[in-house]
């Protein structure tokens, strides 16, 4: 178990610093920071001087490994580079300390302010939005999927198969834009829901306060292509189970049909429902980008576009890698849980 555990760490650390890799070498170069973070009009001594901060007047490698020490948790620093910088964590030594640290991510070019605040008041926002949008695939998918498995043939199946192909086919950001007109725009007045809106709305006389409808378009727009996936499982995975002798010999019993199917099949059939979801989990959070900035959800979705149309390269760059360490995460935490609900797993 344990070399299993750690070759999947293994794995995971790897990938991670593959987008590393990929993220600087991909943004490095595009553009003149000084002038994004001054304008046209700074000095030469001025966009000089902000360039050595970023490093810029070094080789390309080193400045690599510049950023790579700023980005990796465990990292060493000089004392005027930990004050510069206000790093926090754990630090040992004398002139070059070793520590454990908050990843530093560099600072906004625009707001000038530290790019990891920036993502982690929008991460709240994003992590909601694809466990709403998860809700809503489990909570209707799999009872959609034993109905049209139950229903085997007829206009249940047939609707239930239909629907989840379009979802499945339709692009988010599609199904995004009709769902805002439609239910934000044209049916408003009977929905009572808004074409753009943020979790938290700030009222000049009430202050801040909590707007849950405005998760509803949102969330249900993110989870169309999981809840049809779900449900495709489900039913496949029913139809699978309801052929099994157990079965047979339950309703031979005389235990009762909903019994049968809510009890005994649906427990086996959720093994690859549940793989499905830990995976799709994952996806969300990647795919809530569009979603976000279609309904104005303040997540990082729409900070890390908002970023892009600014050319403000460090905030998209700290997206990314906080974007893609949690994909990497609770793809290896699913990995490392089926190791240890089945150890045939483990041997592969």
């Amino acid at each position: 178990m344990i070399k299993y555990f750690t070759k999947r760490v293994l794995y995971g650390i790897l990938v991670m610093l593959g987008v590393v890799v990929l993220v600087f070498f991909l943004f490095q170069g595009f553009g003149d920071p000084s002038r994004l973070m001054l304008g046209q009009s700074a000095d030469a001594a001025t966009r000089e001087n902000i360039r050595k901060e970023l490093y810029l007047d070094q080789p390309v490698w080193k400045q690599f490994g510049l950023y790579l020490n700023d980005v990796s948790p465990i990292a060493m620093h000089t004392q005027e580079e930990i004050d510069k910088k206000q790093l926090n964590g754990w630090f040992v030594g004398e002139d070059t300390k070793l520590g454990l640290k908050v990843p530093y991510l560099r600072r906004s070019y625009q707001t000038k302010k530290d790019v990891w605040e920036v993502l982690m008041e929008a991460l709240p926002g994003t992590m909601i939005l694809a466990l709403a949008a998860i809700l809503i695939a489990i909570v209707l998918g799999i009872p959609l999927g034993v109905i049209a498995a139950v229903k085997k043939d007829t206009w249940m199946d047939t609707s239930a198969i239909f629907t989840s192909v379009l979802g499945i086919s339709a692009p988010s950001f599609f199904m995004g834009i009709v769902i805002a007109y439609l239910f934000g725009f044209v049916l408003s007045s009977y929905t009572g829901l808004n074409m753009t809106g943020s979790l938290f709305d700030t009222d000049p006389f009430a202050g801040r306060q909590l707007q849950l409808k405005n998760l509803v378009l949102p969330a249900f727009t993110l989870g169309i292509r999981p809840l049809a996936i779900i449900t495709q499982l489900t039913r496949g995975s029913m139809l699978d189970v309801l052929n099994q002798d157990y079965i047979r010999t339950a309703y031979a019993k005389g235990l009762s049909r909903s019994t049968v199917i809510w009890k005994h099949a649906l427990r086996n059939a959720l093994n690859p429902v549940i793989t499905a979801i830990t995976g799709w989990f994952a996806e969300l959070l990647a795919g809530a980008f569009f979603v976000e900035y279609i309904f104005g959800w303040k997540g990082i979705g729409k900070v890390t576009v908002d970023a892009l149309e600014k050319l403000d390269f460090p905030v998209v760059m700290g997206s990314v890698l906080i974007t893609s360490f949690f994909f990497i995460a609770v793809n290896m935490l699913a990995d490392i849980l089926y190791g240890v609900v089945d150890p045939r797993v483990r041997l592969q």
